[in-house]
């Protein structure tokens, strides 16, 4: 059936919070947006009129078609070459959905993106619609076809996992960017030790290159490691230079509502580094430089007033 004007309409009005719930679901905002057209297309093939609650059926829709995603994803990713991270969202991406609550913030920082791949399926679609926008057990159960008991434990077990010991401290625009002004100040001293005393002794940085741009396979573990890849990673070097092909400029930002470090050069942005901060210190910084991934990244930092950057690297 040809779908009416007021019929686009509907589903264009659930679009943002489906695109929402995608990303939070797959980590990657291409996939999402892919899973969002998917779901249009079973709207359109719909008997509309038959269908009481067009809310519930387009996030079931879209929730079932998120999970086999998540099944096959599991997959590709044991042949992933190195680590593999979420895309990350700059402030002001539509897809980051809501953010009125701590557990909506919570859902959407890119530590608990990554952490959630700990998750079931299953697992990952109960935290999802609870933690970020707020379903009943009793709607849960019906979008995944299980009952509310099962719903809720899988609520239950799913918040066990993505906890790790850390208390994520949550901080406003102006006090990220002063967070990342003093960690630029501290790696480009050309000193491990100023970087050293913002870390907590266990940080850890890991970096997702996708085998197109080097990343180390495995995470630096504990303060002064860190501190010395990030002190080596923004030494100057005409061979930085000439493998990004031109100096980067390095902008402090926001992304998943976290700190970050945006590295840009001819307006592409090349580097993400999300920063994790505990009341302790960083706890990890999460590097995203596989450009597969941030081309969302780029289209946002175009549209956006970044100003100058705070310096320029290598």
């Amino acid at each position: 059936m040809a779908l009416t004007a007021e019929d686009v309409d509907r589903f264009e009005a659930s679009r943002h919070r489906l695109e929402a719930i995608a990303y939070r679901l797959l980590g990657s905002a291409g996939e999402a947006e892919d899973a969002v057209q998917d779901t249009f297309l079973r709207w359109q093939a719909a008997d509309i009129d038959r269908i009481e609650v067009p809310e519930a059926w387009l996030t079931k829709v879209l929730t079932n078609l998120c999970l086999n995603q998540l099944a096959s994803a599991r997959s590709r990713r044991e042949t992933y070459v190195g680590q593999w991270l979420p895309e990350p969202l700059l402030a002001g991406d539509p897809m980051l959905g809501p953010a009125d609550t701590a557990e909506q913030r919570e859902s959407v920082s890119y530590a608990v993106l990554t952490l959630m791949e700990r998750l079931s399926e299953n697992e990952r679609a109960v935290y999802v619609l609870r933690e970020a926008f707020d379903y009943p057990h009793r709607e849960i159960a019906g979008i995944l076809d299980v009952t509310e008991a099962a719903s809720q434990q899988l609520y239950h077990r799913a918040k066990k996992h993505v906890a790790d010991g850390k208390v994520r401290t949550e901080v406003d625009e102006a006090a990220a960017r002063r967070i990342v002004e003093e960690f630029l100040a501290a790696a480009t001293s050309g000193q491990a030790e100023p970087l050293v005393r913002l870390l907590t002794a266990d940080a850890i940085s890991i970096g997702d290159g996708g085998g197109k741009v080097p990343a180390r396979a495995t995470a630096f573990e504990g303060a002064l490691a860190v501190a010395r890849f990030f002190r080596g990673l923004f030494k100057p070097a005409e061979a930085k230079r000439a493998a990004v092909g031109g100096t980067p400029g390095v902008y402090a930002w926001t992304a998943n509502g976290d700190p970050a470090v945006v590295v840009v050069i001819n307006g592409q942005v090349i580097g993400v580094v999300c920063l994790e901060v505990t009341a302790e210190g960083i706890a990890a910084f999460r590097n995203q430089v596989n450009p597969d991934k941030l081309a969302r990244a780029t289209e946002r930092f175009a549209a956006s007033d970044h100003g100058q950057p705070l310096f320029e690297a290598f």
